[in-house]
């Protein structure tokens, strides 16, 4: 079984991705392929969870390769504490706010807030309606991340050390100052 996490990023992934390490049944990864191109970039072994915010731009391409036989997770935050987040890390030239502007966007003449705002609107709009027809959905949110968790790791079957998982969740990782 392979699963993947999609989100729009900012919502606890990396944390996520510490807590799912503790499944002894299952590999794990945060953004294990991303500077892979061509059948590689969506190349994983069985049993393994990746969490790349980054394949929300690759759904057409994830489908073939995996459609509906994967598990898949939407990962989730307030959208708004998501843009503002965002926005704190506009200065990161090799970030995804700025690939968005000046790549997608075409140098959009807007506020930074609202650059973030509109990937967060984009990407999320892109995970609801490529989800939309899959038989192995979980909507979790950072709001929410232990009990969500809790149903997670029931959910796909992981085993391994589950409290220690949990106790995970307690580490804040990948913030911004005052994130």
């Amino acid at each position: 079984m392979n699963v993947f996490v999609l989100s729009p990023g900012r919502c606890g992934s990396v944390t996520l991705a510490y807590a799912c390490r503790h499944a002894t049944n299952f590999r794990v990864g945060h953004e294990t392929n991303c500077r892979l191109i061509g059948s590689r970039r969506l190349s994983y072994a069985s049993n393994f969870i990746e969490i790349d915010n980054r394949l929300t731009w690759m759904l057409g391409r994830l489908q073939q390769a995996y459609g509906d036989e994967a598990w898949y997770v939407h990962l989730s935050r307030d959208p708004e504490a998501i843009a503002q987040s965002y926005n704190k890390r506009w200065h990161i030239p090799t970030g995804i706010i700025p690939a968005y502007r000046t790549g997608i966007l075409m140098n959009a003449n807007a506020k930074p807030i609202d650059i973030c705002r509109d990937y967060v609107t984009t990407v999320s709009a892109n995970i609801s309606e490529y989800l939309k027809d899959k038989s192995h959905v979980l909507s979790m949110t950072l709001e929410t991340m232990e009990a969500d968790f809790t149903r997670f790791w029931d959910w796909i079957g992981a085993t391994g050390d589950k409290r220690a998982a949990i106790n995970e969740l307690t580490v804040v990782r990948n913030t911004n100052v005052a994130d």
